[in-house]
This record gives structure tokens, C-alpha cells and sequence, in this order.
């Protein structure tokens, strides 16, 4: 049995991103955990009101249980102004957590997408599981958040590489969709990047890439065999 911890910029991040990996992992007996970083409404409350913030955050508890997700934690961090808050407070945050839960299996965000909250959150995981003695993460995932990653900065060291492909059955993928169903406010037709179909595009062509129906793919950060 592992912990996992799943971080997510903005609720809804850690479905779109490895959705079907958490319900694998559950499956499987592993205790998934997400963090949900940032309450908009804080950063930005003329672009994101409260009432917004609470219905993401339902929609994100809905999703969560139907994965049986072992615990939500919302942090209230203010989007979308990640880049001008001090580093060092995220990063506290999240080493607190990765402390409390004793967390070995970590993903996040990749670094180069469009969102700089995405890669705000990148650069305080990797110095909140940085590999001092004593620390339990021995696994980092950066995962691609469609309508995010694949409108990243188009340059060579912010491009996304996927290293590690994750298989994953029917069952997972679906539970991955019926959890994207819940968050019914950030959803769009297709082809929208956000939409349901986009997401079945995207787990059959990774799927492709390793000879699978489906598949979710990361850059690998760190690997620890123990």
C-alpha cells in the first residue's frame, strides 16, 4: 500500500491530469490524497465570486468521493496570482502535508503550461519533496492537464515529454470520466479541449503510444528504487 498524494492548481486539474491513475491506484489499495491549492476568489474575486469557488469545490468533493479518494484538502491560495505569493509558504504547505500522510507517490502539474499557476505549484513541490534524508517521496509525476498543457509556452524546456506511460483499464478510464462529470461548470463541447471527448481523444492516443486501448502519461521528475 502506497500514499499518493495528487496536487491540483485549481480543482478540477487532478481528474483531467490522472484521473484514471488515481482510480487505479485505489483500486489497487493505495491511499490517494489531493490537494486542491488555490480558492480563486481570494486572488481574484471580480474574475472568480464565492459562489463559483463553492461550487468547484462541491464538484470536486462529488468527484473525489465517487473515486473514494482517502482526503480533500483545499488550501486557500490565491489564483491567479500564484506567481507573486512568497515560494517558500507553498512549499511549506505542501511538505506539512507530504509529512502528515507520509506520502511516497507525488504528482504535479507540468511546469510549462499555459497557467502560470501550474508552474508555480511545480517549483514548490519539488522543493517541498526535495530528496533530503528522512524524506518518503521516492516517486514524482509531472501530469498534462488538457486545455493547459497543450497550449503551453512552445519552447524546448517548457515543452511536454511523456517518459512514463500508466496503463489503464476500461473500468479506471471510465471512472475517470464519470468523475470529469461532476465538475458540469467547467466542462465544454467538444472541441473544446475540456470536454469529454477531448479526454477519450487523448487517453486512445497515449494508449497507442504503448500498445494500450488507454493510457495516461507523465514526465517522469524523480524514481527512487529502493
Amino acid at each position: 500500500m502506497k500514499n499518493v498524494l495528487v496536487l491540483a492548481p485549481h480543482a478540477d486539474d487532478e481528474i483531467l491530469g490522472c484521473g484514471a491513475t488515481m482510480a487505479k491506484h485505489i483500486r489497487n489499495g493505495d491511499n490517494v490524497y489531493v490537494a486542491i491549492m488555490t480558492n480563486a476568489s481570494v486572488g481574484a474575486p471580480e474574475l472568480f465570486n464565492s459562489t463559483a469557488v463553492d461550487l468547484a469545490r462541491a464538484e470536486a468533493k462529488a468527484a473525489h468521493t465517487l473515486l473514494g479518494v482517502k482526503e480533500t484538502v483545499f488550501f486557500d491560495l490565491p489564483a491567479p496570482q500564484l506567481e507573486q505569493y512568497p515560494q517558500y509558504k507553498i512549499a511549506t504547505l505542501i511538505n506539512t502535508l507530504i509529512k502528515e500522510k507520509g506520502i511516497d507517490i507525488l504528482y504535479i502539474p507540468h511546469k510549462g503550461d499555459l497557467h502560470l499557476d501550474h508552474g508555480v505549484i511545480y517549483n514548490a513541490a519539488l522543493v517541498a519533496a526535495r530528496p533530503v534524508p528522512g524524506q518518503s517521496v521516492t516517486h514524482i509525476y509531472s501530469y498534462e492537464t488538457l486545455s493547459e498543457t497543450e497550449w503551453g509556452h512552445p519552447t524546448p524546456e517548457a515543452v511536454f515529454v511523456p517518459r512514463f506511460f500508466n496503463k489503464v483499464s476500461d473500468a479506471d478510464f471510465n471512472q475517470k470520466i464519470k468523475a470529469m462529470g461532476c465538475f458540469e461548470s467547467q466542462l465544454k463541447p467538444f472541441p473544446n479541449s475540456r470536454s469529454i471527448q477531448a479526454i477519450e481523444h487523448l487517453a486512445g492516443l497515449r494508449g497507442c503510444y504503448v500498445g494500450a486501448r488507454y493510457a495516461e502519461s507523465f514526465d517522469v521528475i524523480r524514481a527512487i528504487d529502493e
